[in-house]
């Protein structure tokens, strides 16, 4: 499928936020149909591993004043959510992580992502992770459908993904930090809306 709606997010790209990035994995971890400002968005996850991680999003952060709900519509695993500190001047700092949640997801479930949080998806599951989403995209950007203009992907290309791993250990999900962010605090699970 090659369309202007289509997207596909490559192991080489997803080097950049792995944890082990010499390791092998899919030619394509996940792949994206962007509905645009009147429909929805539509996202596939690879099952599988690389290394020990789970096959996830790349990750980013919305730009502006922008929220977001995640459906899910096909199989398990997690909505990765960061918020960052601010400088005195309101400014975010990318490697110091204020708050972190890690919501476990199955079909049906819908997470909401507010304003100024990073974001990602993880397959933990066998089958494929499917989910839907309603963010904007404006197609008349150069790469919008790769990489959307409301989306800033920049800070987990810096700091090689969000500040946990998701991995395997020991036949269980578990989480690993990432050692490039200076702080990160405990994990909260609690989603910030129920449905």
């Amino acid at each position: 499928m090659k369309s202007n709606t289509y997207a596909e997010r490559s192991h080489v790209k997803m080097k950049e936020v792995l944890l082990s990035p010499k390791s092998s994995g899919p030619k394509i971890h996940y792949f994206m149909i962007r509905g645009g400002k009147n429909k929805t968005n539509i996202t596939v996850l690879e099952p599988g591993k690389i290394g020990k991680e789970y096959i996830k999003t790349y990750g980013h952060y919305h730009i502006g004043k922008l929220e977001e709900t995640y459906t899910i519509l096909q199989g398990n695993g997690f909505v990765i959510m960061q918020e960052r500190k601010k400088d005195r001047n309101g400014k975010p700092i990318d490697a110091e992580i204020k708050n972190f949640k890690a919501i476990k997801v199955k079909t049906g479930d819908k997470v909401f992502i507010p304003s100024g949080w990073g974001h990602l998806l993880v397959n933990t599951g066998k089958t494929w992770l499917v989910a839907s989403d309603n963010s904007p995209v404006n197609f008349k950007g150069k790469k919008s459908v790769s990489m959307p203009g409301h989306a800033d992907y920049k800070p987990f290309k810096k700091l090689h993904g969000a500040g946990y791993y998701v991995i395997e250990k020991n036949g269980k999900t578990a989480f690993q930090k990432n050692p490039n962010y200076s702080s990160v605090p405990k994990i909260n699970p609690a989603p910030f809306k129920n449905y």
